[in-house]
């Protein structure tokens, strides 16, 4: 008689974990493995970084030395103003452009400061070489790399990009909009881009948003300014606005009750 084959145990059946009906399990997953490898690396608040993976070192408006100079002087910031365990890291998604000019300029003062949450797409974006291998993330979920996006930052630095970077950019004002994130520092680089590519006054114009709605981001062109409205706004360290009594710079909403504590977003600021 022949002998079966051994039976496989349903976590190890690759044919199911990659089939439709397992498809909630694979979402589960980049909610779990991120969580529990931030939480060892103690990376608790983010200031992102969004634009276009298409600009390139020398572009002629200067966004990609912009983005590389900020990021170099918040590293730096934050390197001094804060502990180890409190510092703010530079966040984007990993690819090239706008993305690596941000972590080749916070990786100037250390490489550590950096986090890339990549999306597996088509043409293969790869993990830029200024961020470290357990630094850096690969999703399949455009939505679970938005919500991780989302529930760590502090602030937000957008330059000019094409649909992702609005993508991105406008979930981000949604959510803070409809009171489901926190009011933070969020910072449009490129005056000449911005106010071409997005008539903002023209939706409250015609009454689509709130004038109020116009405060939630501010469109800056100078590294300097867009420095100064970040590190205001996320204050000189949570320690220190603890012992005070000082408010953050910018405006709060009620927090969430906080998860346990096993859970990196529960140590956070719960947004989304």
């Amino acid at each position: 008689m022949k002998k079966n084959s051994k039976t496989l145990k349903a976590y190890d059946n690759t044919e199911f974990l990659h089939s439709d009906g397992a498809r909630m399990l694979r979402i589960q997953t980049e909610y779990m493995e991120p969580d529990q490898r931030l939480l060892r690396k103690g990376i608790k608040h983010t200031v992102i970084f969004f634009g276009s993976a298409r600009i390139q070192p020398g572009d002629k408006p200067g966004y990609y030395a912009a983005a590389a100079g900020l990021a170099e002087k918040l590293a730096a910031w934050t390197t001094q103003e804060h502990a180890p365990t409190e510092r703010y890291h530079i966040c984007t998604g990993g690819g090239p452009g706008i993305m690596q000019a941000a972590h080749e300029g916070a990786a100037r003062v250390d490489m550590k400061l950096n986090v890339g949450l990549n999306i597996s797409l088509p043409f293969e974006q790869h993990i830029n070489p200024s961020v470290l291998p357990d630094h850096a993330f690969e999703f399949h979920y455009f939505f679970m790399r938005k919500f991780w996006f989302v529930n760590l930052s502090a602030a937000a630095v957008i330059f000019p990009g094409g649909f992702g970077t609005f993508d991105e950019l406008f979930e981000l004002l949604t959510l803070t909009q409809t009171g489901k994130s926190a009011p933070m520092p969020i910072v449009l680089y490129g005056k000449a881009f911005w106010t071409k590519a997005v008539n903002f006054k023209a939706l409250a114009d015609a009454g689509l948003i709130s004038r109020e709605d116009l405060k939630l981001f501010k469109i800056v062109d100078s590294i300097d300014e867009a420095f100064k409205i970040v590190s205001k706004g996320l204050g000189s360290s949570h320690s220190e606005r603890a012992r005070s009594g000082q408010k953050d710079a910018w405006p709060t909403v009620k927090k969430e009750k906080a998860l346990p504590k096993k859970s990196t977003a529960s140590r956070v600021k719960k947004r989304v």
